[in-house]
């Protein structure tokens, strides 16, 4: 099978997910943005999930060649990009949004979780909605969609889920407590998750990135993006952070392809591992 360069940096097996339908969250930029692409690119059709009508809408036009009606589940006829609003706290509506896609695409049968959202203040400065905030769309979003496919994928005997999370979820991070124990307690779901639903032929894995360009990275830097960038790479000891041995961030890019991997039959046996995508941030701690 030909190995082509799809937009963006992909660089993926044509067709490998030729005929799989997957639901991707948080779809309308940075990390979810790349995921949907990639996919795209490796020959699924990608319901292509968020909240924001815009992003979403611009993802389909770009992947589609036309524009999407999220509220319908556009494009009207052939693309491989479907736009879905949704709000995935919101327990209800993830179940009649699967539903409604599973009607009119078909089968999901890989699910990438990677909606998400930071607030970053000192643990004893964090407000109740700042907490709540952040449980409600990075923990109890990934149990709302993942109950719902989970249960789906069990009873047709196979799936994939992968839900990106943080190496913030295995390192203290200051100013990231809300976020950081958010993303700790999707992963060790996914984990048990995976663990229940493996007879059923359902893998569930975790990507764990580390600083990517994204909107989500650039909003916690307070000066130019150069400098705040350098800063990053080369580590901050009065935060407690060593630097980024590989010497770059992230692209969302990178994250992605990371996905396109564990969603494919080329990780068929790899199911609760959790993979770190953060240029060695961690030390792997």
């Amino acid at each position: 099978m030909p190995n082509v360069a799809g937009r963006r940096g992909f660089s993926v097996q044509q067709s490998e997910l030729a005929g799989a339908v997957a639901m991707v969250t948080g779809a309308g930029q940075g990390i979810g943005a790349a995921v949907t692409r990639a996919l795209v690119a490796a020959g699924a059709t990608v319901a292509a999930v968020d909240r924001n009508p815009g992003p979403l809408a611009e993802l389909a036009d770009e992947l589609s060649g036309r524009p999407g009606d999220p509220a319908s589940g556009g494009p009207a006829s052939g693309g491989p990009v479907h736009p879905y609003l949704l709000d995935v706290s919101d327990a209800a509506a993830v179940e009649s949004t699967v539903e409604l896609m599973e009607r009119q695409l078909g089968p999901v049968g890989i699910l990438v979780n990677v909606a998400g959202i930071l607030r970053a203040a000192p643990a004893v400065e964090l407000t109740d909605r700042d907490w709540a905030d952040t449980f409600a769309v990075n923990t109890t979003g990934v149990f709302h969609t993942s109950r719902a496919l989970g249960r789906r994928m069990a009873e047709r005997g196979g799936g994939v889920i992968v839900t990106v999370g943080s190496n913030a979820a295995g390192v203290p991070r200051t100013g990231m407590a809300a976020y950081a124990a958010s993303k700790a307690a999707a992963t060790m779901f996914t984990r048990c998750l995976g663990l229940e639903l493996g007879r059923s032929g359902v893998r569930c894995n975790i990507v764990s990135p580390g600083s990517t360009d994204t909107e989500m990275q650039r909003a916690l830097w307070q000066d130019d993006a150069e400098a705040a960038e350098r800063r990053v790479i080369d580590g901050d000891p009065a935060d407690y952070r060593v630097g980024i041995p590989l010497g770059r961030i992230a692209q969302p890019a990178d994250v992605a392809e990371a996905v396109a991997f564990l969603v494919s039959d080329r990780a068929r046996h790899i199911t609760m591992h959790d993979l770190y995508v953060d240029g060695g941030a961690t030390l792997r701690a």
